[in-house]
């Protein structure tokens, strides 16, 4: 199992998770057209996904997601929170698959755990890939953890963890005080010190990967995350992988 990171922040979001002959994108907050360029940079041809998945309806994370599944027949797997809130957005989809937030699912040779989490949307939710061996947790787009997240994200092989912000710049930052209050809120985004209690908490023996990801061009700096991460891991912060918004994060393989 292998995964990639087309782009990861406020200005749009998408995520390869790959296996066998099994290939899905998570999220697509990008046009058709740059999704494609994103992925012509890692050598995959768009035809070649196997289904969409989708976490939550904002724009950032759905923006091409029905465009792209017109233009290539692809399935799309969501909520219905999410199918119903993102409504028109979406358009009409070739394939819609409505998908439990407490069950998991097989999409090919990959077996699918959507789990929820507190954000402010209508149904949202995030997932563990497992090839049958390896397991990988998702988890952006989240105001706080709670234990249902921490034991989904038990001792996974790899994990991409949200680490939008700083507290102390968001709270000097150039926010205005609703918008602060909506990101570091309960329904918001996972500063570096909510994500980094996340990692002590969990089983992270088995870590072959970290990611950290959704970072805030405005109110965090990739080095703060990676030393909240490796503060809480014991490791040098050279081992953390960062995820960005222009240029997202190569493959990376689960052995």
């Amino acid at each position: 199992m292998r995964f990639a990171l087309l782009g990861s922040g406020s200005k749009g979001n998408a995520t390869l998770v790959e296996h066998g002959r099994t290939r899905l994108l998570i999220d697509c907050g990008f046009s058709v057209r740059e999704l494609e360029r994103r992925m012509q940079r890692l050598g995959v041809a768009a035809d070649s996904i196997s289904a969409v998945l989708v976490t939550h309806e904002h724009n950032d994370h759905i923006a091409g997601v029905g465009a792209f599944a017109r233009k290539y027949g692809k399935p799309v797997w969501l909520s219905a929170g999410t199918a119903s809130s993102a409504g028109g957005r979406l358009g009409i989809l070739p394939q819609r698959r409505v998908l439990n937030c407490h069950s998991g699912f097989a999409v090919d040779d990959l077996l699918v755990t959507p789990f929820p989490v507190p954000h402010d949307a209508r149904e949202p939710c995030q997932f563990v890939f497992s090839d049958g061996d390896k397991r990988l947790g998702l988890l952006t787009d989240t105001g706080r953890s709670t234990q249902h997240i921490e034991q989904q994200l038990n001792a996974c092989d790899a994990l991409i963890l949200e680490s939008n912000h700083d507290s102390d710049m968001l709270r000097n930052g150039p926010y205005p005080p609703r918008l602060q209050a909506r990101v570091g809120g309960a329904l918001g985004h996972l500063s570096n010190g909510q994500a980094a209690q996340i990692l002590q908490r969990i089983d992270c023996s088995s870590l072959q990967h970290l990611v950290a990801a959704h970072l805030s061009e405005k109110n965090n700096l990739p080095e703060l995350a990676a030393e909240a991460f490796s503060g809480a891991l014991g490791c040098e912060a050279e081992w953390i992988s960062l995820a960005d918004q222009e240029q997202g994060l190569d493959w990376r393989k689960i052995g």
